[in-house]
């Protein structure tokens, strides 16, 4: 690593603490098609990311205070949650520190996919007790939607029906749906 890079990295850790509110605006690598904003709340403790990808765009919330992701898909009309597991989701100052590495350098790229699967037909509507466990931003993004709950998985043998989302080039999540 060259001594720019390593400078870069420095500040990106430290300015990532420090900023109460940063965003970001982060390509798809290799992809023109798919661009996201990511905004993060640091005093919330969350982070905000809206993809635009024509039918395939989404919402996703990683509310680090709750611990849960929730991301809604426009495609499906449908919000799918996630509780965070620290082994394979990273801290909300990782997040901010690898967005900032990626929107500086161009050509940082996160190979780590998150795959999430769900099952169709298993799905609720949220009540006063699923909002006071998820919280109000998630509360806001799901609202009247139908919720499926993920869990993480292997990538499957066909990414055939899988969707994108989470945060593209830093944090991507792949949401399937169980085979039966």
């Amino acid at each position: 690593m060259n001594g720019f890079a390593a400078v870069l990295i420095l500040l990106g850790v430290s300015w990532a603490q420090a900023s109460p509110l940063d965003t970001f605006v982060l390509q798809e690598p290799g992809n023109d098609y798919v661009a996201a904003t990511m905004t993060i709340h640091n005093e919330k403790n969350l982070a905000e990311v809206h993809v635009t990808a024509g039918v395939y765009s989404s919402d996703t919330i990683f509310d680090y205070s709750y611990g849960y992701i929730a991301t809604r898909l426009f495609s499906r009309s449908a919000c799918f949650i996630l509780k965070i597991d620290k082994d394979y989701i990273p801290e909300l100052q990782e997040i901010g520190r690898l967005a900032f590495e990626r929107k500086t350098m161009k050509a940082l790229y996160s190979p780590n996919n998150v795959w999430v699967q769900f099952q169709s037909g298993h799905s609720v509507f949220g009540r006063i007790k699923d909002w006071i466990i998820y919280g109000k931003a998630i509360e806001r993004l799901c609202a009247g939607l139908p919720l499926y709950g993920l869990v993480k998985t292997q990538p499957p043998l066909s990414v055939h029906g899988c969707v994108s989302a989470g945060i593209p080039g830093v944090l991507p999540i792949k949401i399937c749906e169980k085979a039966n």
